[in-house]
């Protein structure tokens, strides 16, 4: 059961949010009730604050939000995270249109670091963290991004290139170890719990995706703010019918376009709750989430669903509860769909 927010205790999250009286993006609104669906984004807008805040309105407080590998997360444990991020970054010096580069494997802290600096009008950038560090140095050179957010496990990719980057002043290191360098906690002790919303507009610069890079380099594609709610209610509501009942698995990393709007921005505007796993997707590691964590809701890709049904170890229909399976990336062959 999801605890009820009250009206006063709204309120007062808000007003604790911005304390100095200005101005508050506003959330937009939605109706399914004709199709394709109305959506209606304020010219007044934050991405983040639109998808964190609206599960708090709607009582979504003590239901999950996020399951990683190491523990779970209640939507008000994961609105704190993001403001304590986003501030935290403005307390490190970033500003409101400064860039950071993500390098991070799909645990709690990606969303974390993403719709934080999303919150504080700072700009994310996802990108592959199968890449080579000529490809993370070409990136975080075009980019100009000012801090690394960087996975552990990732940091030796990066640590040659650093001396070499004249526009990055920062690197924060999520895991166990910095290494040297600022710790992802130590940034979220340094913030504040609660955020005010960066005075940013629903055409602004929300995130940039690098392209594959298949027609010469890779290409930094910008997203606007109002771009990531009209993919949830155009898509993810109208097309998928996604429910805050819903558990969702995403074998697609949050750093595609795809797995991030499976895993994030789907999920968010439902109230859903999101499987995430750090590993590499075989299909082992899916049919493992699958049967324990019991997802309603898988994405994969036509590669995989190919070795998961040559698998022999493909778990009973009775051991999964998947209501719905997706497949994007490529084409998914006749025959691939037929069996499954």
């Amino acid at each position: 059961m999801a605890a009820q927010s009250s009206p006063s205790a709204l309120k007062a999250r808000e007003a604790l949010s911005n304390p100095s009286g200005e101005r508050v993006s506003s959330r937009s609104t939605a109706d399914h009730s004709v199709s394709p669906p109305v959506v209606r984004i304020p010219r007044d807008y934050n991405a983040a604050y639109d998808l964190v805040e609206r599960n708090l309105a709607a009582g979504r407080a003590a239901r999950l939000a996020y399951v990683d590998d190491t523990g779970q997360y209640t939507f008000a444990e994961l609105a704190e995270r993001v403001d304590r991020f986003g501030s935290g970054l403005q307390a490190m010096g970033l500003e409101m249109e400064h860039r950071v580069l993500l390098a991070l494997t799909d645990t709690i802290d990606f969303p974390t670091a993403f719709l934080g600096a999303i919150k504080a009008g700072i700009v994310p950038i996802a990108v592959n963290t199968l890449l080579t560090p000529k490809d993370y140095e070409y990136m975080l050179h075009d980019s100009r991004a000012k801090a690394l957010i960087v996975s552990e496990p990732l940091l030796p990719q990066f640590a040659p290139l650093v001396p070499r980057l004249p526009f990055l002043k920062h690197v924060i290191v999520s895991g166990k170890s910095a290494q040297g360098n600022t710790a992802f906690k130590d940034v979220l002790a340094k913030g504040k719990a609660r955020l005010a919303p960066a005075p940013t507009t629903s055409d602004d610069a929300c995130f940039w995706l690098y392209s594959s890079g298949s027609t010469g380099m890779p290409k930094g594609t910008v997203h606007v703010h109002s771009s990531v709610i009209l993919t949830a209610e155009l898509y993810s509501k109208a097309v998928l019918a996604y429910e805050e009942s819903d558990v969702v698995f995403s074998a697609a990393k949050l750093f595609f376009a795809y797995g991030l709007g499976n895993s994030l921005s789907f999920t968010l505007a439902a109230g859903a709750t999101a499987i995430l796993m750090a590993e590499r997707p075989t299909p082992a590691s899916v049919f493992k989430r699958l049967t324990e964590k019991k997802p309603t809701i898988f994405y994969g890709v036509p590669t995989l669903y190919a070795a998961m049904l040559a698998s022999p170890d493909f778990p009973k229909r009775e051991n999964m509860a998947l209501r719905l399976c997706v497949s994007a990336g490529e084409a998914l062959p006749p025959q691939i769909a037929k069996r499954w």
